[in-house]
């Protein structure tokens, strides 16, 4: 039997139609991931399914006794409540038990020696203590501070503590609403970890496509108040979602040919009309019926920068800059320079410091060290990750064309109105205020407010947050060609993976080291990294006298070549990457990129072996 049944289940708001008649069957150990644009209705379902609001009509049929948790996407907190009790109210009367303990541990006194006995006799009796190390254990994984407020932290960490709420409940059923976001890289991979090992069956809520691959063992995806499954992985339903698009297309057309040729027959005269068949005139308005009731496809997000003249050849230059907070070193001696064309990710922790380099790169900062030049004829767009630059009191129009009926894209003019149509937003949503919008929408809308302003440098802080997949897509295809400069954070390993062409790393106590590539080629790169000896430091280990022996003519012969050929290999190594460096790289034939990877992978191979060689022959 299911855990839950959803039967003939819809609902709406106003005149949109969110759920419309859908069925849904929710078995256990299943990894559901739910798909669909931004405003489809997926959080509307969710909370269908939590019990939080009711359907309009149809019948939800839950197993006996079957728990559910649901982490939102925007939780709420009590500022003055701590880490620990924050998660502790999950656990109902027992976590009101153990909040009670941990104040009474805090301003503890012979005086409330009474008290807290009897407070620990409860606790035993109803089993708290295990629930206690369940908390702990939680939040030791999650690297959040028990006594923490939550009035000091970050989205990101707040957004950890609602994490922790819904995984320390073990429910028969987690529902996860973008579970992603705002969190770092390692803490996804952590998550992923997690959710792999979680005995329950887990339905949720993603755009993070990587994350998606290697979790989900079903997709649904509600498109336009339907729901249809594809019981496989991410990449199977790719597949199987363009064949079911090619045939919906091939049937629509067939549809319409047949209509345009009854609508000519109904319309041929008073001759054809006196002789008409009645059947087929009631035939044709069920067609026309039913093509009224076509679920439109809604068209795609189009992406266009004003474009800039261009910037000089060198965009910025950083020497040695460094930037410290409260004598904690979150930048040290940092050098790089910024070509036209670069294309940058950042990639590091939460609170590693990857927005306040950006501000040092942009000027916005002093560096406690070093210097910042900037090249000429630089305009640069900022993306905000607080979406700090929205009013939420102003309407979606005003946001973008303050006052004005049409804006200018590359010389053109064009009406505010059809403008906003291509980034999805439709006449009645482009006159509601900024605060009635989602997440997605809101990121859709600082996008196209940035896009009308020219620019020759895009500096983009965590701009994927909340986008749909397609959205994702449609972007990563405009920023891979974009002619300009880009800085980007992300932690979206798909999205850098396919737009940036090399990365700034935090790798902690205010390092940042620059890779070739993107976070694929980061993880390669270290690895290959902390396994290579360098060359300048090599030491071969020697062993005791009893072990060495002469080497013998070929050895020696082979150890004299060596140096030769380590010279070789690493000139080689060398030149694939800083052709790898260049933005040109990435534009070229897959291929030949491919290639180009294959070939490096194996010079590094051979350069590691070589090491190793020169080593043994060494230590004989």
């Amino acid at each position: 039997m299911s855990l839950i049944n959803l039967d003939n289940i819809s609902i709406a708001f106003g005149h949109v139609t969110l759920l419309d008649k859908i069925a849904l069957r929710i078995h256990k150990n299943e990894r559901i991931c739910l798909i669909g644009r931004n405003g489809e209705g997926k959080s509307t379902l969710i909370k269908i399914l939590n019990k939080e609001i009711s359907p309009d009509q149809g019948k939800i049929e839950y197993q006996s006794g079957c728990t559910l948790a649901r982490l939102a996407q925007e939780p709420e907190f009590q500022d003055n409540d701590t880490v620990f009790q924050a998660v502790s109210k999950s656990l109902g009367a027992v976590g009101t038990l153990l909040e009670e303990y941990h104040e009474l541990m805090q301003r503890m006194d012979h005086h409330l020696m009474a008290e807290m006995e009897k407070l620990q006799q409860r606790l035993e009796a109803a089993d708290a203590w295990t629930l206690e190390q369940q908390v702990n254990t939680v939040l030791s994984k999650l690297n959040l501070p028990p006594e923490q407020l939550l009035g000091d932290m970050s989205g990101g960490w707040r957004r950890r503590v609602a994490l922790a709420q819904v995984l320390v409940t073990e429910p028969d059923v987690l529902l996860l609403d973008e579970p992603t976001n705002h969190l770092d890289i390692e803490a996804i991979n952590w998550l992923e970890e997690m959710l792999l090992d979680f005995k329950g069956c887990l339905l949720f809520v993603s755009h993070d496509r990587r994350f998606m691959q290697r979790i989900a063992t079903r997709i649904i995806e509600l498109d336009r108040g339907t729901l249809t499954s594809y019981p496989s992985d991410y990449a199977t339903y790719l597949s199987q979602k363009a064949a079911n698009l090619a045939t919906e297309a091939t049937h629509a057309a067939k549809f319409d040919k047949h209509l345009a040729q009854e609508e000519v027959w109904i319309r041929q005269g008073i001759k054809a009309r006196r002789t008409r068949n009645e059947g087929r005139v009631r035939s044709l308005k069920k067609l026309r019926e039913e093509r009224a009731q076509r679920r439109e496809k809604i068209g795609k997000i189009r992406l266009n920068i004003d474009k800039s003249t261009l910037s000089g050849r060198i965009v910025i230059e950083a020497n040695k800059i460094s930037k410290d907070y409260q004598n904690t070193s979150i930048i040290r001696d940092f050098s790089t320079v910024i070509m036209r064309g670069d294309r940058i990710g950042l990639i590091g922790p939460n609170g590693a410091g990857k927005t306040t380099l950006l501000k040092l790169l942009l000027d916005e900062l002093t560096p406690d060290s070093g210097t910042v030049k900037h090249g000429t004829k630089l305009n640069i767009s900022y993306f905000d990750q607080l979406r700090a630059q929205l009013n939420p009191e102003e309407t979606v129009v005003d946001t973008v064309a303050q006052g004005r009926d049409t804006i200018t894209i590359n010389g053109q003019e064009k009406h505010i109105m059809s403008y906003l149509r291509d980034f999805l937003f439709a006449p009645e949503r482009a006159r509601s205020p900024v605060k009635s919008l989602s997440g997605g929408e809101r990121n859709r809308l600082l996008l196209a407010r940035l896009f009308t302003q020219p620019a020759n440098m895009l500096v983009l802080d965590e701009p994927t947050n909340d986008l749909d997949v397609e959205s994702l897509e449609l972007l990563e295809d405009f920023l891979s060609q974009y002619p300009g400069t880009l800085l980007l954070v992300s932690h979206d390993r798909n999205f850098l993976d396919n737009v940036v062409t090399s990365t700034f790393v935090f790798e902690g106590k205010g390092q940042v080291t620059e890779y070739v590539g993107g976070y694929q080629d980061w993880i390669r790169q270290r690895s290959i990294l902390s396994t290579t000896p360098k060359k300048e430091t090599f030491s071969p280990s020697r062993p005791s006298k009893d072990n060495t022996r002469k080497l013998n003519y070929n050895e020696q012969r082979e150890l004299a070549q060596l140096p030769e050929k380590l010279e070789i290999l690493e000139n080689e190594v060398v030149q694939l990457q800083a052709l790898m460096s260049t933005p040109e790289f990435y534009q070229g034939e897959r291929d030949q990129i491919n290639q180009t990877l294959a070939r490096l992978k194996t010079l590094e191979a051979q350069l590691q072996g070589a090491y190793k060689r020169w080593e043994a022959l060494e230590a004989m």
